[in-house]
């Protein structure tokens, strides 16, 4: 058995919560490079190389990319033989958010009550999901999520009888309806079966994938190709403005389902694909 400090999860979870805000991923960078030069419209392009010159600006300045800092999901995968000394901790996640929040200047966006409650003041609590895993590790993931990217998500509850189809057409409908509200160019995270929440989840999760890194499952890669591509004849563009791309990249996570269910789920997120992991 491993011990690790409550301490030490408090001070990762406050680090991440300013990396995740303050720098974006490579891999994001490099999908967007790609894209502007894949654009053709002319505002597309402009929009493309203002959030570039945006995301080296946050990273210089050591500021937020984006003025909405979101809510911060937190992902922890616990291996089964760590155990965590000094406070509970899940206390210390939202103590970790606390400080991060507090300390970074970030946007406090959390009501304390979902029906016009006051603000909590320090963007606790995190929504957190936790995994046992092989292992004496605990591996956090910060992903702060926006809301105006996350209020253009979607659950569908499909019958079978939908099929991969029904699966397409309801992401592509989801996307569309979105618009520029997301602030495209967007990463579309889809989960397909589990159950209602599960289906949530793996949108979620998919979110975190290195952006364009194809499914293991050559069908759902596929899947993932056509719907980028379709999604991105759409026509919305970089920030609404029109062009060729809407999405930078779809990614789909799957689970088994019950005979009778198809569910799926969409989790939009904006072009600021915000995520920081580390390991203790």
């Amino acid at each position: 058995m491993r011990t690790i400090t409550s301490d030490a999860v408090i001070e990762a979870v406050a680090s991440l919560c300013q990396e995740a805000n303050f720098y974006l991923g490579d891999d994001v960078k490099e999908v967007l490079q790609k894209s502007l030069e894949e654009e053709v419209s002319p505002p597309g392009r402009d929009v493309i190389k203002q959030i570039l010159a945006n995301v080296e600006i946050a990273a210089g300045e050591q500021v937020p990319m984006c003025q909405d800092t979101g809510v911060a999901v937190v992902f922890l995968d616990l291996g089964q033989d760590v155990h965590v000394e000094g406070g509970y901790l899940y206390d210390a996640v939202n103590e970790g958010v606390r400080r991060g929040y507090t300390e970074g200047y970030l946007r406090k966006s959390m009501l304390g009550h979902p029906l016009g409650g006051k603000n909590t003041g320090d963007n606790t609590p995190a929504v957190i999901h936790t995994r046992i895993v092989p292992g004496d590790k605990l591996t956090i993931t910060v992903a702060p999520k926006g809301g105006g990217s996350e209020n253009m998500s979607a659950v569908g509850m499909l019958t079978p009888a939908a099929g991969a189809e029904g699966v397409k057409k309801f992401v592509l409908e989801t996307v569309k309806k979105a618009g520029p509200n997301p602030c495209p160019p967007i990463v579309v995270g889809v989960g397909i079966g589990g159950n209602f929440e599960k289906a949530a989840l793996l949108a979620k999760e998919a979110l975190l994938r290195p952006l364009r890194q194809p499914s293991p499952q050559p069908d759902i890669a596929e899947m993932e190709q056509e719907l980028l591509t379709e999604i991105n004849k759409l026509g919305i563009g970089p920030q609404g403005f029109g062009g060729r791309i809407t999405a930078l990249a779809v990614h789909i996570e799957i689970f088994p389902c019950h005979i009778a269910s198809l569910p799926v789920a969409v989790n939009i997120n904006c072009h600021a694909a915000r995520h920081r992991s580390v390991t203790l």
